[in-house]
Protein backbone atom coordinates (compact mmCIF):
# COMPACT_ATOMS: atom_id res chain seq x y z
CA UNK A 1 0.00 0.00 0.00
CA UNK A 2 1.30 3.46 -0.88
CA UNK A 3 2.37 5.78 1.91
CA UNK A 4 0.34 8.84 2.81
CA UNK A 5 2.96 11.09 1.23
CA UNK A 6 2.91 9.15 -2.04
CA UNK A 7 -0.89 9.24 -2.16
CA UNK A 8 -0.88 13.00 -1.60
CA UNK A 9 1.55 13.53 -4.47
CA UNK A 10 -0.39 11.26 -6.82
CA UNK A 11 -3.66 13.03 -6.04
CA UNK A 12 -2.04 16.44 -6.52
CA UNK A 13 -0.39 15.56 -9.83
CA UNK A 14 -3.63 14.12 -11.21
CA UNK A 15 -5.69 17.17 -10.21
CA UNK A 16 -3.15 19.61 -11.67
CA UNK A 17 -2.70 17.68 -14.91
CA UNK A 18 -6.48 17.58 -15.43
CA UNK A 19 -6.57 21.38 -15.28
CA UNK A 20 -3.47 21.92 -17.41
CA UNK A 21 -3.76 22.50 -21.19
CA UNK A 22 -0.80 20.17 -21.79
CA UNK A 23 -2.02 17.56 -19.26
CA UNK A 24 1.10 18.00 -17.15
CA UNK A 25 1.73 19.29 -13.64
CA UNK A 26 4.66 21.57 -12.87
CA UNK A 27 7.04 21.00 -9.99
CA UNK A 28 6.33 24.51 -8.70
CA UNK A 29 2.58 23.92 -8.43
CA UNK A 30 3.01 20.45 -6.96
CA UNK A 31 5.32 21.83 -4.28
CA UNK A 32 2.92 24.68 -3.46
CA UNK A 33 -0.06 22.37 -2.96
CA UNK A 34 1.79 19.67 -1.04
CA UNK A 35 3.52 22.32 1.07
CA UNK A 36 7.17 21.55 0.39
CA UNK A 37 10.08 23.15 -1.44
CA UNK A 38 10.48 22.54 -5.19
CA UNK A 39 13.63 20.52 -4.54
CA UNK A 40 11.75 18.23 -2.14
CA UNK A 41 8.94 17.82 -4.68
CA UNK A 42 11.48 16.99 -7.39
CA UNK A 43 13.00 14.27 -5.22
CA UNK A 44 9.60 12.68 -4.64
CA UNK A 45 8.60 12.93 -8.30
CA UNK A 46 11.81 11.10 -9.24
CA UNK A 47 10.86 8.35 -6.79
CA UNK A 48 7.40 8.11 -8.31
CA UNK A 49 8.98 7.89 -11.74
CA UNK A 50 11.30 5.13 -10.57
CA UNK A 51 8.32 3.21 -9.21
CA UNK A 52 6.50 3.45 -12.54
CA UNK A 53 3.84 5.80 -11.17
CA UNK A 54 4.81 8.98 -13.02
CA UNK A 55 6.69 10.28 -16.02
CA UNK A 56 9.02 13.16 -15.39
CA UNK A 57 11.05 15.25 -17.79
CA UNK A 58 13.91 17.28 -16.38
CA UNK A 59 12.98 20.98 -16.60
CA UNK A 60 9.61 19.83 -17.90
CA UNK A 61 6.26 18.71 -16.57
CA UNK A 62 5.04 15.69 -14.69
CA UNK A 63 2.27 13.31 -15.68
CA UNK A 64 1.09 10.06 -14.17
CA UNK A 65 1.51 6.69 -15.80
CA UNK A 66 -1.60 4.48 -16.21
CA UNK A 67 -0.61 2.76 -12.96
CA UNK A 68 -0.20 6.09 -11.20
CA UNK A 69 -3.50 7.37 -12.57
CA UNK A 70 -5.35 4.35 -11.18
CA UNK A 71 -3.75 4.86 -7.80
CA UNK A 72 -4.54 8.59 -7.80
CA UNK A 73 -8.17 8.00 -8.77
CA UNK A 74 -8.45 5.56 -5.88
CA UNK A 75 -7.29 8.27 -3.47
CA UNK A 76 -9.65 10.84 -4.98
CA UNK A 77 -12.53 8.36 -4.73
CA UNK A 78 -11.84 7.84 -1.03
CA UNK A 79 -11.45 11.57 -0.37
CA UNK A 80 -14.61 12.64 -2.17
CA UNK A 81 -16.84 9.87 -0.82
CA UNK A 82 -15.70 10.76 2.69
CA UNK A 83 -16.50 14.43 2.02
CA UNK A 84 -19.98 13.52 0.82
CA UNK A 85 -20.53 11.29 3.84
CA UNK A 86 -19.44 14.03 6.25
CA UNK A 87 -21.89 16.50 4.71
CA UNK A 88 -24.82 14.21 3.88
CA UNK A 89 -24.78 11.95 6.94
CA UNK A 90 -22.66 13.56 9.66
CA UNK A 91 -23.98 17.05 8.94
CA UNK A 92 -20.71 18.95 8.76
CA UNK A 93 -20.62 22.16 6.74
CA UNK A 94 -19.10 21.82 3.27
CA UNK A 95 -16.41 24.33 4.28
CA UNK A 96 -15.11 21.93 6.95
CA UNK A 97 -14.98 18.58 5.22
CA UNK A 98 -11.94 18.98 2.94
CA UNK A 99 -9.50 19.05 5.85
CA UNK A 100 -11.28 16.18 7.63
CA UNK A 101 -11.28 14.07 4.46
CA UNK A 102 -7.54 14.70 4.03
CA UNK A 103 -7.03 12.92 7.34
CA UNK A 104 -9.46 10.06 6.79
CA UNK A 105 -8.78 9.20 3.14
CA UNK A 106 -5.56 7.35 3.96
CA UNK A 107 -7.10 5.11 6.63
CA UNK A 108 -10.40 3.99 5.14
CA UNK A 109 -10.55 0.37 3.95
CA UNK A 110 -11.98 -0.72 0.57
CA UNK A 111 -14.77 -2.61 2.36
CA UNK A 112 -15.85 0.44 4.37
CA UNK A 113 -15.54 2.68 1.32
CA UNK A 114 -17.89 0.46 -0.67
CA UNK A 115 -20.40 0.47 2.19
CA UNK A 116 -20.29 4.26 2.40
CA UNK A 117 -20.71 4.56 -1.35
CA UNK A 118 -23.75 2.28 -1.25
CA UNK A 119 -25.23 4.15 1.73
CA UNK A 120 -24.89 7.47 -0.10
CA UNK A 121 -26.47 6.13 -3.30
CA UNK A 122 -23.23 6.06 -5.31
CA UNK A 123 -23.00 9.85 -5.82
CA UNK A 124 -21.30 11.15 -8.95
CA UNK A 125 -20.08 14.37 -7.32
CA UNK A 126 -18.89 15.50 -3.90
CA UNK A 127 -20.26 18.59 -2.07
CA UNK A 128 -17.94 20.91 -4.00
CA UNK A 129 -18.95 19.51 -7.39
CA UNK A 130 -15.78 17.44 -7.89
CA UNK A 131 -16.49 14.21 -9.81
CA UNK A 132 -16.20 11.02 -7.74
CA UNK A 133 -14.39 8.24 -9.63
CA UNK A 134 -16.21 4.92 -9.53
CA UNK A 135 -14.59 1.66 -8.46
CA UNK A 136 -13.05 1.35 -11.94
CA UNK A 137 -11.49 4.82 -11.71
CA UNK A 138 -13.99 6.35 -14.13
CA UNK A 139 -15.82 9.61 -13.46
CA UNK A 140 -18.63 11.54 -15.12
CA UNK A 141 -17.20 13.77 -17.88
CA UNK A 142 -18.42 17.34 -17.99
CA UNK A 143 -17.79 20.44 -20.08
CA UNK A 144 -17.14 23.17 -17.55
CA UNK A 145 -15.76 26.69 -17.93
CA UNK A 146 -14.69 29.28 -15.35
CA UNK A 147 -17.32 31.88 -14.50
CA UNK A 148 -15.00 34.61 -15.75
CA UNK A 149 -14.98 33.10 -19.27
CA UNK A 150 -18.73 33.43 -19.77
CA UNK A 151 -20.14 36.20 -21.99
CA UNK A 152 -22.33 38.99 -20.70
CA UNK A 153 -25.97 37.93 -20.62
CA UNK A 154 -25.29 34.21 -20.33
CA UNK A 155 -27.34 32.11 -17.92
CA UNK A 156 -25.24 29.34 -16.41
CA UNK A 157 -25.37 26.76 -13.64
CA UNK A 158 -22.61 26.52 -11.04
CA UNK A 159 -21.15 23.01 -11.14
CA UNK A 160 -17.85 22.96 -9.27
CA UNK A 161 -15.74 25.04 -6.88
CA UNK A 162 -12.02 24.65 -7.45
CA UNK A 163 -10.66 26.41 -4.39
CA UNK A 164 -11.72 24.63 -1.21
CA UNK A 165 -10.28 26.62 1.65
CA UNK A 166 -12.93 27.08 4.33
CA UNK A 167 -13.06 30.89 4.11
CA UNK A 168 -13.48 30.84 0.34
CA UNK A 169 -16.27 28.26 0.51
CA UNK A 170 -18.12 30.32 3.10
CA UNK A 171 -17.84 33.33 0.79
CA UNK A 172 -19.19 31.29 -2.12
CA UNK A 173 -22.08 30.14 0.04
CA UNK A 174 -22.95 33.68 1.13
CA UNK A 175 -22.80 34.81 -2.49
CA UNK A 176 -25.30 32.19 -3.68
CA UNK A 177 -22.77 30.36 -5.84
CA UNK A 178 -22.93 26.82 -4.50
CA UNK A 179 -23.04 23.99 -7.07
CA UNK A 180 -26.51 23.73 -8.55
CA UNK A 181 -27.16 27.48 -8.38
CA UNK A 182 -28.23 29.27 -11.57
CA UNK A 183 -26.47 32.54 -12.31
CA UNK A 184 -26.85 35.30 -14.89
CA UNK A 185 -23.69 37.07 -16.09
CA UNK A 186 -24.63 40.74 -15.81
CA UNK A 187 -21.27 42.02 -17.02
CA UNK A 188 -17.98 40.40 -17.90
CA UNK A 189 -15.12 42.91 -17.95
CA UNK A 190 -11.80 41.04 -18.02
CA UNK A 191 -9.94 44.25 -18.82
CA UNK A 192 -11.15 45.58 -15.45
CA UNK A 193 -10.48 42.31 -13.69
CA UNK A 194 -14.10 41.95 -12.59
CA UNK A 195 -17.26 39.98 -13.32
CA UNK A 196 -20.76 41.01 -12.20
CA UNK A 197 -23.17 38.12 -11.66
CA UNK A 198 -26.69 37.74 -10.32
CA UNK A 199 -27.55 34.45 -8.62
CA UNK A 200 -31.15 33.33 -9.15
CA UNK A 201 -33.32 35.02 -6.55
CA UNK A 202 -30.42 37.14 -5.34
CA UNK A 203 -28.78 40.48 -5.98
CA UNK A 204 -25.98 41.35 -8.36
CA UNK A 205 -22.50 40.90 -6.92
CA UNK A 206 -19.10 41.84 -8.30
CA UNK A 207 -16.32 39.27 -8.29
CA UNK A 208 -12.63 39.70 -9.02
CA UNK A 209 -11.52 37.65 -12.02
CA UNK A 210 -9.22 35.61 -9.75
CA UNK A 211 -12.25 34.62 -7.67
CA UNK A 212 -14.47 33.92 -10.70
CA UNK A 213 -11.79 31.60 -12.08
CA UNK A 214 -12.38 29.27 -9.13
CA UNK A 215 -16.09 28.85 -9.90
CA UNK A 216 -16.74 26.40 -12.74
CA UNK A 217 -20.08 26.45 -14.52
CA UNK A 218 -22.03 24.60 -17.20
CA UNK A 219 -22.23 27.04 -20.12
CA UNK A 220 -25.55 27.80 -21.75
CA UNK A 221 -26.34 26.50 -25.19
Amino acid sequence: MATEAVENYLKTILSLSQESPDSEATITKIAAIVGVTPSTATTMVKKLSGAGLARYRRYGGVRLSPKGTRAANDVLRRHRIVEQFLVQVVGLDWSEVHVEAERLEHAISPKLLDRLDHMLGSPEFDPHGDPIPNAKGESTPSRLVPLCKCPTGARVKVARIRKQEAEFLRFVDRSGLRPGSEVVIEQCAPEAGAVAVRPEGGVTISLATAVAEQVLVVPSG
